[in-house]
């Protein structure tokens, strides 16, 4: 399916009665500023992102001081306005800002919770770029919530971590925290000597790029859209190993406490990648690799292009399943946080895939285990399709069911057409978002069926399916 247009474009406000002369018409609608939306009603997360513009690109600059874990920081933002802007919204969470420029001239500006206000000093025309730079300083705090847990700025004992999913960008640096608006990505860090700096894509001039009063400055670009929850940064003293997988470079890192654990860390990611990528189809980034560290949040995340791995999550399965996020997730990425069983289902269904391919029981196997559990358990309780925010990371029912899922539609329309399938959709969807609806539109029109029942039945019905 083809890239769809992008969601934060607004018409401007509808009603208006046209009392002047034709002629007079088009210059009321020129002179009208309003100001963006505060959110984009995302159903899980109506406050997060913004309206009124496109993020284009975020240029991200700070420097780090693993001894009080403060960082003093400035971020740029390119981006295209989608309306007559008088004001936008960012979401920021963290330190005190100390400026904010649009255009290179200071903007008025206010912290309301997550929203950051800006107010520049001229209105903003539709279709045109602007740059908003904001400084700010401090100690970033992570974002605490009681059903997801910890997100966001991950403070470690020699450095920090960034791992955002769902919301938790906004944790270190202003953003449109929404993921259906993707944009590249630089990354130039500060830290001391000794201390190591990795980020998403690739190292620039060798990753080094200044050295300073003690501080060495590190480069980063990704150079493919992403979305702000897939960002991240680890600042710490890493083993860092690297190499290439099928001629794109690979680089992997661990904390070297972990290193009885992550060692395999380098070579399992090349063997997964490889397999992947015949399974999914090409790889969807110019780099891959892996980060472990000892974060305390009991859970890994498919940061893109790298994933950030905690204590304790070292399995082979873990890192194909993260991995499988490269395809579907980081590159087809969500419209809606409703829809997150279509990264979750989909990782979770490569770990039953690549069990199949290498020895392990076969997807089918493992289906129907799982199936045998009764009606009425809590198992079937939550719907897949759209399990409510406090459900979305529920292993039951968004990674195991999810899967399921997959595996059920793999059975309706025979391999033949499911791997042709899934294939298909990384291709048409590469770098771009998506909802339930465009896989199951895709789904109909590969396999010529009508499987509007069976999603139906195994997604949005909070009871057992029949096979």
């Amino acid at each position: 399916m083809l890239r769809r247009s992008s969601p934060l474009t607004a018409v401007l406000a509808a009603g208006l009665t046209l009392t002047a002369s034709l002629v007079a018409a088009p210059a009321a609608w020129a002179d009208t500023y309003t100001p963006g939306s505060a959110g984009l009603g995302d159903p899980y997360f109506p406050h997060a992102g913004n309206g009124g513009y496109d993020a284009g690109h975020y240029a991200i600059k700070l420097r780090f001081t693993p001894k009080t874990h403060h960082i003093s920081a400035t971020t740029t933002i390119t981006a295209t306005a989608t309306k007559n802007l008088s004001r936008f919204n960012l979401d920021f969470s963290g330190p005190k800002i100390s400026r904010v420029e649009v255009n290179g001239k200071r903007a008025a500006y206010r912290r309301k919770g997550q929203e950051l206000v800006v107010t520049p000093r001229h209105g903003l025309p539709s279709g045109e770029k602007f740059t908003v730079e904001v400084s700010y300083a401090g100690r970033p705090k992570s974002i605490q919530d009681e059903a997801l847990g910890a997100s966001g700025w991950i403070n470690t004992t020699d450095g920090a971590v960034v791992v955002a999913e769902p919301d938790g960008a906004r944790s270190w640096f202003p953003v449109n925290d929404n993921p259906r608006d993707k944009a590249t990505f630089s990354f130039q860090v500060s830290a001391p000597h000794g201390v190591t700096v990795l980020a998403n894509g690739e190292p620039k001039n060798s990753g080094i790029v200044g050295v300073r009063g003690g501080y060495s400055t590190w480069r980063w670009e990704m150079s493919q859209p992403m979305a702000p929850y897939l960002a991240t940064v680890a600042i710490g003293k890493f083993k860092v190993t690297e190499g290439t997988v099928d001629g794109i470079p690979s680089i992997t890192a661990y904390d070297p406490s972990l290193a009885k654990e992550f060692r395999y860390l380098h070579r399992t990611t090349a063997k997964a990648i490889r397999w992947e990528s015949k399974v999914f189809g090409a790889y969807p980034f110019t780099s891959t690799g892996g980060i472990a560290d000892k974060l305390g949040v009991s859970y890994s995340l498919e940061t893109q292009g790298r994933p950030v791995y905690d204590k304790g999550m070292a399995d082979d399965l873990v890192i194909v399943h993260e991995l499988a996020h490269q395809w579907f997730g980081d590159s087809v990425g969500l419209w809606s946080w409703k829809d997150i069983w279509l990264n979750e289902g989909f990782a979770t269904y490569a770990e039953w895939l690549y069990e199949e391919q290498h020895g392990g029981p076969s997807a089918e196997t493992t289906f129907a285990k799982l199936y045998k559990k009764k009606s009425g358990s809590d198992f079937w309780k939550l719907r897949t399709g759209d399990p409510g925010r406090a459900g979305m990371f529920d292993g039951d029912a968004i990674y195991t069911r999810g899967a399921m899922t997959v595996h059920a539609l793999r059975k309706k329309i025979g391999d033949e057409t499911f791997f042709t399938l899934l294939r298909t959709w990384t291709e048409e969807n590469r770098h771009s978002t998506v909802t339930t609806k465009d896989f199951v539109d895709l789904a109909e029109r590969l396999s010529g069926q009508d499987l509007d029942a069976l999603f139906d039945a195994w997604l949005y019905k909070a009871h057992k399916p029949k096979l």
